[in-house]
């Protein structure tokens, strides 16, 4: 018996031994066996990018939602007095059924079609994206067994905003059974590489319960967020564009609309919607047509067109304001050109056709033009080719030049088509006294993770036909339309500010069998604008197609209601001298870059500004509004130097002002609202870090679209400094 014992002690002896040496059992690493047992790890989900208006206010970002389960497996319950998995199916599907968007009968078949050995399920599409309160009013019910994961929600805080434009993200199931969000539309769709984060992870050792051991360190691979989308869209000037779009549609009731606004000095466009539209949370609202009709969809634009013969004609010293021809009808070869009431005004002058929107004047302006050269002109306004815009799918549209009858038609908006995004491109060359634009909605692309700017997008100015000089004939023009007693666009003239620009009522073409839909209405109504008419800082395009015109109604109201709404409005925001109300209290200001803080002061003051200085007294590095802005007596001109900031007295300044500020002073300041300052919570003159919030309460826009009180004349420059 001793030798017995004793050789198995020596054996287990040696056994121990030489796992003790080797690290390994039956070939086996130990090691890597309790790491295997014990190492766990846990995902860091990263965010998906952002997408920013110009000024940083999100349009797209993830928020915190849940994902639902319910745990079946009774293995779950082992060993704990509460119960930790489904015990009354019925009761829980009645329960959930209130609170997700599946029924009783569904949840029900889901919990009794489970296999018997799973764990758990899960409840799709329906028991995702859950928000905080439905979580927390689920948990208040204690069903057992009913558990939450925290997740990622794509959220859309301004609903119905840019959204063929945005587009949209929805969380999809990829490979392994992993869930991760998926641009479908839009710029989402377009950018969704770029959006799309690369998730972290943390390693750690537990013991047998999950828990993390004491003595271990947490190895963790952090997430890289998605890259932040930054637009030239701005905010105001959208929910301007927003506003009157659904004004429009509930009194008109039309099959479609659209409206774009471009800063025709640079081509950023500030902001650009349709209807019908969709909130992109949700998809409510959203049909079958999934196209950005500003760039993917092409029309016939109807008499707008006239504008761009126009300046050809004066281009080529064709154009004699005075002549006279006989308006009514115009034949070429077996086809008749007639006037919109068929008979017209007797023999007018050029000018007048113009302002009445005679088609007859294009057909005897093109004689004189001729009709290839007019071709040669509309290509290199870029018709008939895409823009080249920073947004996928563009259409190029068809300039029919076949034939003579096809080049006439073309000279006033038929035949041919268009986009809307090709119009506005055409028309900077004419607000922006020559110089053509490339329209463009990426201003800038930022990785969040080094905070460097990935891609950066500057004013593209391509080649365009026609010279300064003739840019502001045309404008000179344009605005008679407005001014004018025989003028088609009378209903277009701005409060404060002179216009001009040109109608357009295109004919739709029917589906099938050829030729044009006809009926009170039944036309592609549009406006294609401009102001101040002397130097333009905005141009907008509105079209409406087919609205439903109640009686003393005509199809140019919808559209001027919309084009009149969102230019004042914006000119306002803007802060853009009014041209009839202050035509002799505005001045231009200068590049003060470089220039010492005293200097510039004392120069902006004796002009009736109120220069800030945000910093200590020094060299001004930034000015905000830039070089040869024009503004009226009273105007805040933001001068950025170096130092510590206090606040100066926000109260009146518009949004636009107060995000300048921000950017100027580094300082953590939050807007709440829209519109013109009414609140602040820290008063002037309060120093402040870079740490402390500052919250700016705003005004409602349709309350603040007022001229703002200019402050008294012997009021003292204010000097934002230590």
């Amino acid at each position: 018996m001793l030798l017995l014992f004793g050789g198995l002690f020596f054996l287990l002896f040696g056994r121990m031994l030489q796992i003790q040496v080797t690290g390994q059992i039956d070939g086996r690493a130990l090691a890597a066996m309790a790491d295997q047992k014990y190492l766990k790890e846990s995902v860091l989900r990263a965010d998906r990018g952002k997408i920013v208006d110009r000024a940083g206010e999100v349009i797209a970002t993830d928020t915190l939602s849940y994902r639902l389960i319910a745990v079946l497996s009774e293995k779950a319950t082992k060993g704990s007095k509460k119960q930790l998995h489904v015990t009354d199916f019925e009761q829980t599907a009645e329960v959930l059924s209130k609170y997700i968007d599946m029924d009783k009968e569904e949840i029900l078949e889901r919990f009794e079609s489970a296999s018997p050995d799973a764990y758990q399920v899960e409840f799709g599409k329906a028991g995702r994206s859950i928000s905080n309160e439905t979580a927390d009013a689920i948990k208040k019910e204690e069903l057992p067994g009913i558990r939450f994961f925290e997740d990622k929600k794509r959220l859309y805080p301004n609903g119905n905003f840019a959204s063929y434009l945005v587009g949209f993200a929805m969380p999809e199931k990829t490979e392994g059974d992993s869930v991760e969000t998926i641009g479908k539309m839009g710029l989402e769709k377009t950018y969704n590489k770029q959006l799309t984060g690369t998730d972290g992870k943390a390693d750690f050792k537990t013991d047998r319960w999950g828990i993390q051991l004491r003595d271990t360190k947490k190895n963790i691979q952090a997430p890289q967020d998605g890259q932040t989308i930054q637009l030239t869209l701005d905010k105001t000037i959208q929910n301007f564009v927003e506003d009157a779009l659904n004004r429009a549609e509930k009194e008109y009731s039309p099959e479609k609309m659209m409206a774009v606004v471009v800063n025709p000095k640079t081509g950023e466009i500030l902001a650009m919607s349709q209807r019908p539209s969709f909130h992109p949370g949700t998809r409510e609202g959203l049909t079958e047509n999934w196209l950005n009709e500003a760039v993917e969809e092409t029309f016939e634009p109807g008499s707008t067109m006239k504008m761009f013969t126009l300046a050809a004609a004066i281009q080529e010293n064709r154009w004699d304001p005075n002549a006279y021809y006989k308006s009514g009808q115009y034949k070429i070869y077996d086809r008749t050109i007639r006037d919109v009431n068929r008979v017209g005004w007797g023999m007018i002058t050029f000018l007048e056709g113009f302002q009445r929107s005679s088609n007859v004047s294009m057909a005897y302006l093109l004689e004189r033009l001729g009709d290839q050269t007019l071709i040669e002109y509309f290509e290199e306004f870029g018709f008939g080719k895409k823009v080249g815009i920073d947004l996928p799918n563009e259409a190029p549209g068809v300039l029919l030049a076949n034939f003579p009858s096809e080049r006439l038609t073309t000279s006033y908006g038929q035949g041919s088509t268009v986009t809307p995004i090709q119009m506005v491109q055409a028309a900077t060359a004419i607000a922006n006294d020559g110089k053509m634009m490339t329209p463009y909605v990426i201003d800038q692309i930022i990785d969040p993770n080094k905070d460097e700017v990935v891609e950066k997008h500057e004013p593209e100015e391509k080649k365009s036909p026609i010279s300064e000089d003739t840019a502001k004939q045309v404008r000179e023009i344009l605005a008679s339309t407005i001014t004018s007693e025989h003028g088609t666009g009378k209903k277009f003239a701005l409060d404060g500010y002179d216009a001009g620009g040109k109608t357009g009522t295109a004919q739709i073409p029917k589906t099938t069998g050829g030729g044009y839909i006809s009926g009170n209405g039944n036309y592609l109504y549009s406006f294609l604008g401009m102001a101040p008419i002397d130097d333009p800082q905005l141009l907008t395009y509105v079209l409406v197609q087919k609205p439903k015109l109640k009686e003393g109604k005509y199809g140019s109201d919808p559209t001027s209601e919309i084009f009149t709404s969102v230019m004042e409005s914006s000119l306002k925001y803007l802060n853009i001298a009014p041209d009839s109300k202050q035509p002799d209290a505005s001045s231009v200001i200068q590049d003060y870059q470089g220039e010492t803080s005293e200097k510039v002061v004392a120069e902006l003051t004796e002009q009736g500004m109120k220069p800030i200085v945000v910093g200590q007294p020094g060299e001004v590095v930034q000015q905000s509004p830039a070089a040869k802005t024009k503004l009226t007596k009273g105007s805040i001109v933001l001068l950025k130097t170096s130092g510590e900031t206090a606040l100066p007295n926000f109260t009146g300044w518009s949004k636009k002002q107060v995000m300048v500020f921000k950017s100027f002073s580094g300082l953590d300041i939050r807007l709440n609202g829209e519109g013109f300052v009414v609140k602040q919570s820290l008063s002037k003159g309060a120093s402040v870090s870079d740490g402390d919030p500052i919250v700016i309460t705003l005004q409602d826009p349709e309350q603040s679209n007022q001229t703002k009180p200019e402050p008294e004349p012997d009021e003292e420059p204010e000097i934002i400094g230590g």
